[in-house]
């Protein structure tokens, strides 16, 4: 079990000693987020730089299991980790860039795709997965590198616009890497679950510094690298999707609605608003801290679900059940806005 806490423990102290010294150094340079859009719910600047708080750290622990006495099951885990390394690095480095320079849509989803792109190289790819009605569902290699694409640019930015509330994004993201670390432990992939469990380290270590109220954000630079690690570890060692999908079921069916309903009224789906389900609840008088706590709550309650449901067909009712319940949840708040 020891083998386990080393790379938690070096993520988790990592972004707990690096987060202050990271805050400074972006009130330093000019990584500071100044409200001024009507989506801002914070009233006064505060450092954006958090992501090379949760980069480093995340790196130096990944490091660290590859030497590690664990059994590796699969002959191109390594192979997928490089992808893993190296993708995170693409968008770690774009999001650093934005959080400098504010970067349009079109420059962010280029080298998004880019990073996705070297992660399905390096074998990150949804080549099957569990058919609900039994036996395994397996996709050509084109439907498995296109579904791969449009699954790793939908985390990334469903983990960027979550990022709207302090802590929101950082705990979804550790719920989620907790859930995919005991999927991969009980499934024997003692490896593969060292990956979350690095993910939930540094996460852990920043968010002390980022619940309401934040003295740091994780700027696009934490929030694109979460969304793409998060995205790549639910593939890497056999596709975890009944997992990902119910702990983020949520925020990425809010993300669809954003997308739909500004498309509807003949706006950008990139022009950001207080459309998003946790600014509506804000708007409906609910604290940051209670409408943050209520996601944290669904996210692990439904994620919860995808390990104690047996069969497939259970799990894809429950992804249905909730859907269904989310869809009229928005439904309801954008009638009453």
């Amino acid at each position: 079990m020891i083998l386990f806490l080393l790379p938690f423990a070096v993520a988790f102290l990592g972004a707990l000693l690096l987060t202050p010294l990271v805050g400074r150094l972006a009130e330093r340079f000019g990584f500071v987020d100044v409200p001024r859009e009507p989506k801002h719910v914070h009233r006064a600047p505060v450092p954006r730089l958090g992501g090379v708080a949760l980069f480093v750290p995340f790196v130096a622990a990944v490091g660290l299991t590859l030497f590690l006495p664990v059994e590796r099951k699969d002959p191109l885990e390594l192979h997928r980790i490089t992808g893993l390394l190296i993708g995170s690095t693409v968008v770690f480095g774009l999001g650093v860039w934005d959080d400098r320079r504010e970067l349009g849509p079109r420059v962010q989803l280029a080298v998004q795709f880019v990073a996705a792109a070297i992660a399905v190289y390096c074998g990150i790819t949804i080549a099957e997965i569990a058919n609900p009605f039994g036996g395994m569902a397996t996709f050509a290699a084109p439907v498995a590198v296109a579904f791969t694409l449009f699954w790793l640019l939908g985390m990334m930015n469903t983990v960027n616009w979550l990022d709207g509330l302090d802590g929101l994004a950082g705990g979804v993201t550790l719920i989620a890497s907790v859930l995919l670390f005991v999927h991969s432990y009980r499934l024997g992939q003692y490896s593969v679950s060292l990956l979350p469990l690095a993910l939930a380290g540094c996460v852990l270590g920043f968010l002390p510094f980022n619940f309401s109220p934040a003295r740091v954000f994780m700027g696009t630079s934490g929030a694109l690298f979460l969304g793409f690690a998060l995205g790549s570890m639910a593939i890497i060692g056999g596709a975890k999707m009944a997992t990902a999908l119910l702990v983020m079921g949520i925020p990425i069916l809010d993300v669809a609605w954003q997308i739909i309903n500004r498309l509807r009224l003949g706006r950008s789906p990139f022009l950001g608003d207080r459309g998003h389900l946790h600014h509506r609840l804000l708007d409906r008088g609910l604290s940051q801290r209670r409408v943050v706590l209520i996601f944290y709550l669904l996210c692990a309650a439904f994620g919860a679900l995808a390990l104690i449901l047996g069969s497939g067909m259970q799990k894809l009712l429950a992804l249905l059940g909730m859907g269904v319940v989310a869809i009229a949840v928005l439904v309801v708040l954008a009638r009453r806005s």
